[in-house]
């Protein structure tokens, strides 16, 4: 199932929560159906959906509401509101060798990103100043469908919801990581979310290009912990709640991005995820963390990309 958050032209222009048809040419608006069959006052609708899954899943069908061009809809991120952004560092270990680390993941947990840094697909992400290094980086992203406090691995698949693709827009320097990887719009997600029940989340190939060239490869099952080893960690530490959001770190090939480019990530199983880059409201960065912290390799050379 392939479910979808967006806005409709002219219409309330609050976020709203669809149904993808198979040829991925039109949505059933599931707006109504899940508005009324929950009480999550405040929450986006797809939000909502996530926390009342097992009792709607079964309604959710294509005559379930009125249907709508994709093409006439305003996309917003898979999830406009999650309550928690986790992420997970050096999760690959080619990653962990370009930017020179000692330690990945299982030495460095999880970290924290802004939930308003999301951004939808064909958004444009806003670099905010003129004298730091941006880049890019490709990543699947887990969106959590029930509550999960200190799971195990062998049940934390058990709580996902679904997938989503993920760049999480990266500043170089020494500042804490969640400040460089939590401005606004620094969290594309998107363009839905595919049910859990149709990925496998050991054998997802991600690759990323800049322009059309081809910046990273890699393949899911070359993570340092899994995305069930991943939920389960994290539910140790904070307890995770549907619509929750959940990245599971990028492989090598990071490289700068800059105004006037293009990102692009296609992960298998999900649509591709592109975004736009601008520097229009960019002014001198006020901290003084540049030159520090992990040193980024540089821009990787330009390969053509062939979608795997």
């Amino acid at each position: 199932m392939r479910l979808v958050s967006f806005t409709v032209e002219g219409a309330d222009h609050r976020d709203r929560v669809g149904l993808v048809d198979p040829d991925g040419a039109s949505v059933t608006d599931l707006t109504d159906l899940v508005r009324s069959r929950t009480d999550a006052t405040g929450l986006s609708p797809m939000r909502a959906l996530a926390g009342a899954w097992e009792a709607l899943r079964g309604s959710l069908t294509p005559d379930a509401g009125p249907r709508l061009a994709l093409a006439d809809l305003a996309l917003a991120p898979t999830v406009p509101d999650p309550g928690t952004v986790l992420a997970a560092p050096v999760n690959y270990h080619d990653h962990m060798v370009e930017m020179s680390q000692t330690s990945h993941v299982g030495a460095l947990g999880v970290f924290l990103k802004a939930p308003a840094s999301v951004l939808p697909h064909g958004g444009t992400v806003a670099l905010p100043y003129t004298d730091r290094r941006f880049d890019q980086e490709g990543e699947l992203a887990v969106v959590i469908g029930r509550e999960a406090r200190n799971v195990s691995e062998v049940d934390a698949l058990d709580h996902v919801l679904g997938y989503t693709g993920c760049l999480d827009i990266t500043m170089r320097g020494g500042e804490d990581r969640s400040l460089r990887k939590s401005f606004a719009t620094f969290t594309p997600l998107g363009p839905w979310l595919v049910t859990a029940d149709e990925i496998d989340p050991t054998d997802v190939d991600l690759v990323c290009a800049v322009d059309g060239h081809v910046r990273q490869r890699a393949n899911t099952r070359d993570l340092i912990w899994s995305v069930a080893a991943l939920v389960s960690y994290a539910s140790s530490a904070y307890p995770l709640r549907p619509g929750d959001v959940l990245t599971t770190g990028t492989p090598a090939g990071v490289g700068e991005i800059v105004a006037g480019q293009e990102v692009t990530l296609s992960l298998s199983g999900l649509p591709d995820l592109r975004v736009a880059v601008a520097a229009d409201r960019a002014v001198a960065c006020p901290t003084s963390g540049a030159g520090r912290g992990p040193v980024p390799p540089p821009t990787p050379t330009p390969t053509v990309a062939v979608r795997s």
